[in-house]
């Protein structure tokens, strides 16, 4: 089959192993044939020669390239769960927006929940209104984490967490934006964490 076209099975290598990475599965033949425009009885014979070329691997409909072996495709889910304000303490009633696939390589094992930001009180650490925050369900804070904070009366809000006040034993919750809020912080007499910010997906636009 010397009349193949080379270039075009590099790119219908290459095409399997995006697809893969993006569907953690490979793409039927039907879906070659769509993606380069011919017959699927073409891309069948593609396939039957790239595999006698040692290209990819295709035995009885099976198809697997060497990209295959360098993608991780581990998730963790992890549901979203509205917003959190960045602002002064407010009330807020958790809702499953959906829940969101996190690939472990980059975000680890988890659990985790995600939050939609709001406000600019965390313009400082990076975080924007509309961001999402990605929370691990931690605890116990340590002094300079991103905390998702609730105080006894069920009020919730996204600041960094300063420890506890020398003058009146209660614990800071630091806004991060000098320019806007200028050494502004909340005390908190019973504070809970409900989770401390691992990472920020920016907001597109």
């Amino acid at each position: 089959m010397r009349h193949k076209n080379e270039e075009l099975m590099k790119e219908i290598n290459t095409y399997i192993g995006v697809f893969y990475a993006s569907h953690d599965r490979t793409p039927s033949t039907t879906e070659i044939a769509r993606k380069f425009g011919m017959a699927r009885s073409s891309a069948q014979r593609y396939l039957v020669e790239m595999n006698a070329r040692g290209m990819l691997s295709y035995t009885d409909g099976v198809l697997s390239v060497s990209q295959m072996n360098k993608i991780r495709t581990d998730r963790t889910q992890a549901p979203l769960l509205g917003s959190i304000p960045c602002g002064d303490l407010t009330y807020e009633e958790e809702n499953v927006e959906c829940v969101m696939s996190l690939p472990t390589e980059i975000f680890g094992e988890g659990p985790y929940y995600l939050l939609h930001a709001s406000g600019d009180s965390m313009a400082d650490e990076g975080i924007d209104d509309g961001d999402l925050v990605v929370v691990t369900m931690k605890t116990d804070p340590k002094k300079g984490d991103l905390v998702i904070a609730m105080d006894e009366e069920g009020r919730n809000t996204l600041k960094k967490y300063g420890g506890v006040s020398r003058k009146n034993h209660k614990a800071m919750l630091l806004y991060c934006n000098q320019a806007v809020y200028p050494d502004q912080v909340i005390y908190v007499q019973d504070l809970v964490c409900q989770g401390i910010v691992s990472h920020v997906i920016k907001r597109k636009g």
